[in-house]
């Protein structure tokens, strides 16, 4: 410090430490407001002014004054030390910019009726309507409720003939609009792979109590452009694969809100999308490519990894013919009474880590860490008898919890929990049959670049024998025909890029049944932490994330599956009401949404439960055993 003036030694470091406090919120906040610069009405500069505020402008001159009387040489060298200080007061914190808020829709009447309305809509674009009919009050119903009355309206889209395989095709859709409307326009994207036209009511969950059209949306639904009767063969058609991956919800989309405006005299006020399964993936995808049209997104089970979720479920297949005692029968291989085993043994490590021993595990990522297959299961000394799992077993099974890979060891897709669904009904279906009828035909027809023969095709065969390399190699792969992948028209781009949802106001909600054998709820929880990464460790001012402890695919499973997610996204798109937590329920006897068979009959039929937005979880408090008020998110 050989620039200090002689006439004493001066005690830089608490000047240091400030200025680094100081300096330290300007490095933080100022990428931050950058983004938001001309929403605050500030550039350049003056940016990290409001960064920093009166005080740390006012700090700054006067360390730089006050240094320059200590130094007899230029003080850049100071303010560099000041910077490191500053990287350190950085840290993890999450920097809380104010988002933009959007107003609430306002409601209208249908103006005229629906037999008028068809010729309102002669001169939509690349458009037929077939149909516009009344629909009275209680002709569809939601738990026992009269659904009120509306106007239904069928048409299609770009209806056109392949080049490639000489067949139909066109965008099949329905649209609902209720005489009394609530100002909003909510799109339904369907599951599976989609071709058909389900009923246009913005339905969630297990057995929901209500859904958009009875919540008085506007609600579109459409077949994403093929016909279900084609079943995976319309993957032969190139532009069809692009509409089911992404093109029909762009294309759909204005030519909805053209009909809303034709029927209300008015565009919505608010628009959302969402779905559950392959509906959820749509809404990943919207979310990431058609930010600018929606303002709210909830996406359910969303599998934005589908191709790759598939191939590992063939990967799976081929892990569990390898112990099946029924070669024609691949449950064989992990019987009831073996995953019952699991179950209890995983509920036995797991349960009572969140507290309350209850037969929900809601701290999963610590059950993770607790739970063993090789060591927590017996394994066999003898024939198998559903109370243990045989060597092989183990060595064909733990592989898929872990991870499908690769012959080279490279990760094919997310691993998969152990939780306390494991033992459910429907897993079977999608573990043991599934991979050798839905996922073969999606990956060798609609996913494989080339595909393969729909005409020939043995899905069976097709899974057992598949080289996982390969499969990996085609649904990366293009061609003359097929000018896009299916890992580029099926995912998001840039997923946890969603910045233009953000700025512009919009709210993302995601759920996912820890349980789901099919759409990993890890897969999602690698996104979400991804997306807070890229939003400086925190994203939970426009994006959460519930995980649904038992939960299996978007339904069912011993869980609390019954809940409205569509209110309380409405609240935060339109209030700035952000969802702490979400109450669901269990479907015991009696419930009126519908009776979910796998409910334990230890628990009171009406059982709750808050879903906590991630990363916390539910924990007992003290209190019954059946309330959600005993828990509490942390």
């Amino acid at each position: 410090m050989g620039s200090l003036r002689q006439t004493g030694t001066v005690n830089i470091m608490p000047t240091t430490r400030k200025l680094g406090s100081i300096m330290g919120k300007l490095q933080c906040k100022t990428a931050a407001y950058s983004e938001y610069a001309q929403q605050y009405g500030v550039s350049g500069s003056n940016i990290g002014r409001h960064a920093i505020g009166a005080e740390g402008q006012h700090m700054v001159r006067r360390s730089y004054i006050f240094l320059q009387s200590v130094f007899r040489q230029p003080v850049l060298g100071f303010f560099s030390a000041a910077l490191l200080l500053a990287s350190m007061a950085c840290g993890s914190g999450h920097v809380d910019v104010k988002l933009p808020q959007l107003s609430a829709a306002t409601g209208a009447a249908l103006s005229g009726t629906c037999a008028d309305l068809a010729g309102k809509l002669s001169t939509l674009a690349n458009t037929r309507i077939t149909a516009s009919r009344n629909v009275t009050a209680g002709t569809l119903k939601i738990a026992g409720q009269d659904v009120p009355e509306h106007c239904l309206v069928e048409g299609k889209m770009f209806e056109r003939v392949s080049s490639v395989d000489g067949l139909p095709y066109a965008i099949g859709f329905e649209m609902r609009l209720p005489v009394n409307w609530n100002g909003r326009f909510f799109y339904q994207g369907n599951g599976g792979i989609d071709g058909y036209v389900v009923t246009a009511t913005g339905s969630f969950g297990g057995g929901p109590l209500t859904h958009a059209l009875m919540l008085g949306f506007a609600v579109l639904s459409s077949d994403a452009g093929h016909t279900g009767a084609r079943e995976a063969a319309f993957g032969i058609d190139p532009q069809a694969r692009l509409d089911y991956g992404y093109q029909a919800v762009g294309k759909l989309t204005p030519m909805a809100k053209n009909i809303v405006q034709a029927a209300y005299g008015k565009k919505p006020d608010r628009s959302y999308i969402g779905g559950c399964s392959n509906g959820g993936r749509h809404t990943l995808v919207a979310a990431a490519r058609y930010a600018d049209q929606y303002d709210g997104f909830l996406a359910g089970a969303p599998g934005f990894n589908l191709p790759k979720a598939a191939v590992a479920n063939i990967f799976g297949a081929q892990r569990y013919a390898k112990v099946a005692t029924d070669p024609n029968d691949l449950s064989t291989a992990f019987t009831v009474a073996e995953r019952a085993t699991v179950v209890n043994a995983v509920l036995a490590k797991c349960d009572a880590l969140d507290g309350a021993a209850d037969g929900l595990i809601q701290d999963s990522k610590a059950c993770q860490a607790a739970f063993s297959l090789a060591g927590d299961i017996p394994t066999c000394a003898g024939a198998r008898d559903g109370t243990c799992l045989s060597a092989a077993q183990k060595t064909a099974i733990a592989p898929i919890f872990s991870g499908a890979t690769t012959s080279k060891g490279a990760s094919v897709y997310a691993s998969f929990p152990y939780d306390s669904g494991l033992g459910a009904g429907g897993i079977a279906a999608w573990e043991f049959i599934a991979p050798l009828i839905l996922d073969s035909g999606a990956v060798g027809i609609i996913f494989k670049v080339p595909p393969e023969n729909p005409t020939a095709f043995n899905g069976r065969a097709f899974s057992l024998a598949a080289n996982i390399d390969d499969l990996m190699v085609g649904i990366n792969a293009t061609n003359d025909t097929y000018a896009e992948s299916a890992m580029s028209f099926m995912t998001p781009p840039h997923p946890t890029n969603l910045s233009a949802l953000k700025k512009r106001g919009g709210k993302i909600m995601v759920y996912h049944g820890v349980s789901d054998p099919i759409f990993s709820l890890n897969d999602t929880t690698n996104w979400y932490e991804g997306l807070r990464s890229a939003n400086g460790g925190d994203a939970s001012n426009f994006a959460r994330f519930f995980p649904i402890p038992g939960m299996g695919h978007c339904s069912e499973g011993p869980a609390t599956d019954q809940f409205d997610m569509i209110t309380p996204l409405v609240q935060w798109v339109e209030k700035g009401q952000a969802p702490e937590s979400v109450i669901a329920k269990a479907r015991g006897k009696g419930n009126a949404g519908g009776v979910n068979s796998e409910v334990p009959a230890s628990w009171s039929a009406d059982r709750t439960r808050p879903l906590c937005p991630y990363p916390k979880v539910a924990r007992y408090k003290g209190g019954s055993l059946e309330a959600a008020d005993s828990f509490s998110c942390q």
